[in-house]
């Protein structure tokens, strides 16, 4: 048992050194505020589930650092979404504009959706053609009465 006690000890005293460094902030708020308002509506291009504020993945840090330079360099917040459309795609936007080349980003679930839709429908159709009414033949439904008449019996 006593083993088993320095084995848990060890185990958890182990586990903080895997932990990684707080993502350090800006020197200025200011920056820092920019930084997120515009990382907020951008998409994590490796999570692409998590915003590029919220993501912690390694890209997303080193994307968050070059914003800061670009913040720091005077550029406007369209200046900076412009960049990373340039550099990434409108992707990386959480709402990208609706343009011919982002139709299918937009238009996407719904056609999925439709061509779903369409499918159940023609399967249930064909389904429901495929299945024979059988009906009872002459001398199963007199056993069926016979049946019935004993059960009233």
């Amino acid at each position: 048992m006593k083993y088993l006690y320095a084995l848990m000890l060890v185990l958890l005293t182990c586990g903080g050194v895997a932990a990684k460094d707080a993502v350090q902030l800006a020197d200025d708020p200011v920056v820092e505020q920019r930084l997120i308002a515009i990382s907020e509506e951008m998409r994590c291009l490796v999570c692409q589930n998590e915003s590029l504020a919220g993501s912690r993945a390694d890209l997303a840090n080193d994307l968050r650092r070059e914003l800061r330079a670009l913040i720091k360099q005077g550029k406007t917040d369209e200046e900076i979404k412009e960049f990373m459309v340039s550099r990434y795609g409108d992707f990386v936007l959480y709402r990208p504009p609706v343009k011919p080349t982002t139709w299918i980003l937009w238009a996407g679930p719904f056609g999925l959706m439709a061509v779903g839709v369409a499918a159940l429908f023609v399967y249930l159709r064909r389904r429901n053609a495929a299945i024979v009414s059988s009906g009872l033949t002459d001398e199963e439904r007199k056993r069926a009465d016979a049946l019935l008449q004993e059960g009233e019996k």
